[in-house]
């Protein structure tokens, strides 16, 4: 036992002097672990960091999360009634306790002596953190006690993140007065650092006592208690909230709803759910990526082993067994590997950060905020994909080794090998080859698919809209009083340099609607059973103007409406299933007044002045939907986002915009900025993602394929120097030269090509699961994958066919008989 760390020591001292003797080729393998275990490494981390990674609480495998489910198939994040909290509460035996929380990501801030920010507010019900089982990093935690009799909340709890931030760990901030949404409520204590609240991808900024409000729910099981026993008895109490909203609303489809009960340790599953399909197809395309490194570096090791034939044979000779050469290349592998894991981990942060910007590029709604940190799962994947890779291509090597390294081969050691070593050489090329076609071609169609998801028509154009929202809430102007200061704003913006319009509304069309609401046309409700709610919005006069959408029929509203009859306009889509015969200008329709939602004058009537195209709406592979839209000038209603289409990139007029609304509205501050634009593009997060990606790994892939052909043709013309001197000699051509060493990379080129070309044609079914509405029908991407791998292919041939045709036969006659 004595001698196996002298032997282990020797053998790294070894691999290590022979690192340093060949650089050349130390480096190219290096870089090409260090790209296959970079981006494993970079995508397990986002994965770890949405999927895997556990919520810092007391025995998070107990926690679960109740949901809901459409009829529509999507389990849905809204929250639940108080009431029905409650009696879920209370009557359940499957859970040891049960909590709730609701969220506010646009909440305004401000204490005495600071300016108000805009945080991420976190209203719990009053057993939430004991059931977490956090303690307070200083003070105390919202407890039952400080659950307001009055409805209103008294107390808060600070991030420990946002008490660092806005008030540089005081802890004299204990006990002081801040102000939330202009109430005051007094901090009580600073949560743990590690805790961040739970949604995934979202940061907590404040806690406060739940006001009797919707929440979602969190439930921690009793100890023996399981998951299906909890939807069983879910369903069970679930029934007593469809009976209270059936009380309320008209929709039969609301006894098709269904509650779910989900494991919640790493938080609630929204962003899980949206990414779990493109990362799991991004961590195959990576696997196969590590898979196309590792051939890569078998076939390097190959060609390099046939040339330290002698010394294997040497070592056979003096009684080494196949384990003790086994280990030799091992070791040789497993500190190739090391090295490159090393490299790949600062490839694998930068990517990390890449990864991050993309999804963080997301719906404003979710306020996704991923923190990728290193941690035990991360380490061990780290280190067992180091492993595999030594594993992967340091078996072929050591295996051909011992079987070339018998004493009759010393004679013959260094004269290229056998026939079926080369022949193994040449399919692993061929198979970097194929897989080289399946990740190209797999990049070029979902880069196509979100070219197309850009550029086909939405009903309305994205490029050179800025949108800023207000907050108002501190102008103290009352609703009536509000509306014509907005009507004043719009005009002053109407009036920057650049500008071409201006509008308001409650929402883009990207956004969604402002509600839903269910109509009656000529007193004739539809069937209880078929009828569904149609959108709305609140706008301004234009609003399609300033948006693109074109009237198909009608006109637009005006400042004359204020005053006069209701007047609406609606899409396309309300026509065709409405008016059927396609004249829907000058008809009328009444909004159904629904007891659950209150406050909505349905006695009058609306008249139809204007059809629009149908635009799509939040997602964009679903038809539009049925939509209206009111004059919120006429119905007074206070919306406050602006869209302003200009003739200039819009974000050069952002601040003259600010400067429009403190001229005119003083009091309002500005909540948020961005563009139509990027609004779009956060609705395909999931598919850019794919793409951004795929298209990333595809050129890594068509790389390592290039430099696999390129060592396989470099080490066949060293080991044929002495043929093609001869060949020379007797009067070969260049051109002859070059045919023979161009022959070889054909083969493999073709053969690899042929079965990239069937496994990319087998595979895009599998891509169609992941990507919604990808086209199948075009082969436009395999041969377009092809075509890239023969480019990449052939420019690496160009300089071992050189080489080859420079061969001096005299110095290759004189090296074959030494």
């Amino acid at each position: 036992m004595s001698r196996v760390p002298y032997m282990i020591s020797h053998d790294v001292r070894f691999a290590l002097r022979l690192m340093k003797k060949s650089p050349g080729f130390t480096a190219v393998v290096v870089i090409s672990l260090a790209l296959g275990i970079g981006a494993n490494t970079a995508i397990f981390s986002l994965i770890n960091a949405i999927m895997i990674r556990q919520m810092p609480v007391e025995r998070p495998e107990q926690l679960v999360e109740l949901l809901e489910k459409r009829p529509e198939g999507d389990r849905s994040d809204q929250y639940i009634e108080w009431s029905s909290y409650e009696h879920f509460r209370d009557n359940n035996r499957v859970f040891s306790a049960l909590t709730g929380v609701s969220f506010d990501n646009i909440a305004s801030v401000r204490a005495d002596d600071t300016e108000t920010d805009t945080v991420v507010l976190e209203k719990v019900v009053g057993n939430y953190f004991r059931v977490l089982g956090l303690k307070p990093a200083l003070g105390r935690l919202i407890g039952p006690e400080d659950v307001p009799a009055d409805g209103v909340a008294q107390v808060a709890v600070l991030s420990w993140s946002y008490w660092n931030s806005r008030f540089h760990r005081d802890p004299a901030v204990i006990g002081k007065r801040i102000f939330v949404r202009d109430r005051p409520v007094t901090v009580i204590g600073i949560a743990p650092a590690a805790y961040t609240g739970p949604r995934v991808g979202a940061r907590t900024d404040i806690w406060i006592p739940s006001e009797r409000d919707p929440v979602r729910m969190l439930g921690r099981l009793k100890v023996g208690a399981t998951l299906e026993q909890a939807r069983a008895e879910m369903a069970v109490l679930y029934r007593f909230t469809l009976e209270q909203r059936a009380a309320q609303d008209k929709d039969p489809r609301i006894w098709q709803n269904t509650i779910e009960v989900e494991k919640a340790g790493a938080g609630f599953g929204h962003v899980r759910e949206k990414y779990a399909k493109p990362l799991g197809m991004l961590m195959v395309v990576v696997a196969l990526l590590l898979l196309l490194a590792c051939s890569n570096v078998a076939s390097m090791l190959l060609a390099r082993a046939s040339s330290r034939q002698r010394e294997m044979a040497v070592r056979v000779a003096v009684g080494a067994s196949l384990g003790r050469l086994t280990r030799q290349m091992l070791t040789e592998s497993l500190i190739l590997a090391s090295v490159g894991a090393l490299a790949g981990s600062v490839i694998a942060y930068f990517g990390t950060g890449l990864l991050v910007r993309i999804l963080a590029s997301g719906p404003v709604a979710e306020n996704l905020k991923i923190e990728v940190q290193p941690d035990l799962n991360l380490l061990l994947f780290t280190a067992f994909v180091t492993a595999l890779a030594a594993v992967l291509f340091g078996l072929a090597p050591a295996w051909y080794a011992f079987r070339n390294a018998s004493a009759t081969s010393l004679r013959h050691a260094g004269k290229g090998g056998d026939r079926s070593g080369r022949l193994f050489e040449r399919s692993l090329v061929s198979a970097q080859v194929a897989l080289s076609v399946l990740l190209v071609s797999a990049a070029a169609m979902f880069v196509g698919h979100v070219s197309r998801m850009r550029t086909f028509d939405l009903g309305f154009r994205s490029d050179n809209v800025l949108l800023m929202s207000l907050d108002t809430s501190k102008t103290g102007f009352k609703r009536a009083q509000l509306a014509p200061r907005l009507h004043q704003l719009q005009e002053r913006m109407r009036r920057i340099t650049g500008v071409q319009s201006v509008a308001i509304g409650g929402c883009t069309p990207i956004q969604g609607c402002g509600a839903m609401r269910f109509v009656i046309v000529d007193e004739r409700p539809e069937p209880e059973e078929t009828r569904t709610r149609v959108s709305l919005n609140f706008v301004s006069p234009g609003y399609f103007d300033t948006l693109l959408v074109p009237f198909k029929a009608g006109r637009d509203f005006s400042m004359q409406d204020v005053g006069r009859p209701r007047v609406a306009i609606i899409n396309e889509a309300m026509v065709g299933h409405y008016f059927p015969g396609g004249d829907a200008v000058g008809k009328y329709f009444r909004v159904d007044p629904d007891k659950r939602f209150g406050g909505w004058n349905g006695e009058e009537p609306y008249e139809v002045i204007g059809v629009v195209a149908n635009s799509k709406n939040v997602d964009l592979h679903a038809p539009a939907p049925r939509s209206m839209f009111f004059n919120m000038f006429q119905e007074n209603e206070v919306m406050t986002q602006f869209l302003l289409r200009t003739a200039v990139d819009p974000d050069s007029i952002a601040g003259s915009a600010r400067q429009a609304v403190r001229e005119e509205l003083s009091a309002a501050g500005v909540s948020r900025v961005t563009t139509l634009s990027r609004q779009v593009d956060s609705a395909i997060v999931p598919e850019r993602l794919v793409a951004t990606l795929a298209s990333y790994f595809g050129v890594l892939a068509i790389t390592l394929s290039g430099i696999g052909l390129y060592g396989l043709l470099s080490y066949a013309v060293a080991r044929r120097t002495g043929e093609i001197g001869v060949r020379i000699a007797l009067g070969a051509r260049a051109a002859d030269i070059w045919w023979l060493v161009l022959r070889r990379a054909l083969i493999v080129l073709c053969s690899g090509l042929l079965a990239g070309g069937l496994l990319a044609f087998w595979a895009r079914p599998l891509a169609s699961s992941v990507v919604r509405d990808l086209r199948l029908e075009s082969l436009l991407p395999i041969a377009f994958a092809a075509g890239a791998v023969i480019v990449v292919g052939l420019l690496a041939c160009v300089v071992p066919v050189r080489r080859a045709a420079r061969v001096d036969p005299i110095v290759a006659l004189r090296t074959e008989q030494d």
